[in-house]
């Protein structure tokens, strides 16, 4: 089973303990010395004032912080979970994306989403009704681009006549995983992309987050044979990823790590087609957060590899 390991770049109130160069890097070693496979951050460049004074968060820029990440380790994946495309120009975004893999050696994991943050759209200039749209063709414009060769395609407010961008990156095909509940977002995975990252939540936050409540693994299980189904109708034979949560941790939790509930939860997880997970420790220090990605390491990891 796959893991990857959430910088919590989003505490920001944390200062240098946890927001700065020293910090990322050492947490990012840590993770790769645990075991981890990869760590994660998400996107938030200009979050609306309502929605953080409702839980929400900032957090460091993505392709920044995995920049520092990648430094300095040798091995770890480098994961957004998730970047927003819709945000920025899709060749600006390849542009980022293509140069941390080349740096990187090909660690690159991009998890994409299509957004639900009304307010931050709006203050980036984005569309946020046809995000979705968006969404699948800026992944076929950055495919395009990844291919060093010319380029020439017609999007939505910019167009490219005849481009070409280098560096390739270093990977033949940087893996894209896409995030959302939806149907929409499942047919994206099966149509474009390598791996799903549902979300488990209840169904009465689907109208915040812009997409359909997960609330179990039988839910879980509703759409993988959703996705089984539909891969079966358009004749895709590759295997997708399924990245999903273990039961108790988020970054917003708090919980202490109960090592063998995890890998139990985990189990059921892998039994029910999971093939990895995203994790948030309740740390709220570099301190703790070390401790908590050192006891992950010894008492989970092991377990979890074998499944």
């Amino acid at each position: 089973m796959f893991l990857s390991l959430g910088l919590p770049t989003h505490l920001v109130d944390a200062g240098a303990d946890l927001i700065s160069a020293e910090a990322v890097m050492e947490m990012a070693r840590a993770a790769e010395t645990a075991g981890f496979d990869a760590v994660f951050t998400t996107d938030h460049p200009f979050p609306g004032d309502a929605w953080l004074a409702h839980g929400g968060h900032h957090t460091l820029d993505p392709m920044v912080t995995l920049s520092f990440a990648a430094a300095a380790t040798t091995t770890l994946r480098l994961h957004t979970n998730l970047f927003v495309p819709a945000y920025r120009n899709p060749f600006l975004s390849a542009k980022m994306i293509s140069s941390l893999d080349a740096l990187s050696n090909g660690r690159v994991i991009l998890g994409v989403g299509a957004g639900y943050l009304e307010p931050e759209f709006a203050a980036l200039g984005a569309e946020f009704e046809g995000r979705n749209d968006y969404l699948d063709e800026a992944l076929r414009a950055m495919r395009a681009a990844w291919t060093g060769e010319s380029v020439a395609f017609e999007g939505t407010g910019y167009s490219a006549a005849g481009n070409t961008m280098l560096p390739r990156p270093a990977q033949s095909r940087i893996p894209v995983w896409v995030g959302g509940n939806s149907k929409r977002a499942i047919r994206r995975v099966v149509d474009l992309c390598d791996g799903w990252l549902p979300m488990p939540a209840p169904a009465k936050a689907s109208k915040s987050l812009k997409t359909p409540g997960i609330e179990s693994l039988d839910d879980l299980r509703a759409r993988l044979d959703y996705a089984r189904e539909y891969a079966e109708s358009v004749g895709r034979t590759d295997p997708i990823d399924v990245i999903f949560m273990p039961r108790g941790l988020s970054m917003f939790s708090g919980a202490d790590i109960d090592a063998d509930a995890v890998v139990e939860d985990l189990a059921e997880q892998a039994a029910a087609g999971v093939t990895g997970v995203t994790i948030a420790l309740p740390a709220r220090t570099r301190a703790e957060f070390l401790e908590q990605t050192a006891l992950f390491g010894e008492r989970i990891v092991p377990g979890v590899k074998k499944l």
